[in-house]
């Protein structure tokens, strides 16, 4: 059964930084790209990052510069850095994996999400 639990989530002022982590179990997650995603509240849920099996990443402009994702296969994990956050990054924050191995393929499985809230 697949599992995907994020933490990392939390408070912070603007200008501040986070690190997001995915633990992942259940399936071979060097097989499959991840990507993360926010909803913010009343808003459409939006792709932040993803990374496919290569370690190529593909980033929103919204976050280009200030967001890293990378993956540690061995950990079975991937991982979101966010420097430099904005009250408009506020969002519950999702993990989710990709049907294959590149970003273009459709949604998978989801995690229940983390908080996050940028604000002084």
């Amino acid at each position: 059964q697949v599992h995907l639990v994020e933490s990392g989530g939390g408070l912070v002022q603007p200008g501040g930084s986070l690190r997001l982590s995915c633990a992942a179990s259940g399936f071979i997650m060097d097989l499959y790209a991840m990507g993360w995603f926010r909803q913010a509240p009343g808003k459409e849920r939006e792709e932040v990052s993803c990374i496919n099996t290569d370690a190529i990443a593909i980033t929103s402009d919204a976050v280009k510069g200030r967001f890293t994702i990378w993956r540690d296969n061995a950990e079975s994990a991937v991982y979101l850095e966010m420097n430099n956050l904005k009250p408009e990054d506020t969002a519950v924050y999702y993990c989710a994996t990709f049907m294959s191995s590149d970003c273009t393929s459709a949604n998978d499985y989801w995690g229940q999400g983390t908080q996050v809230t940028v604000s002084s």
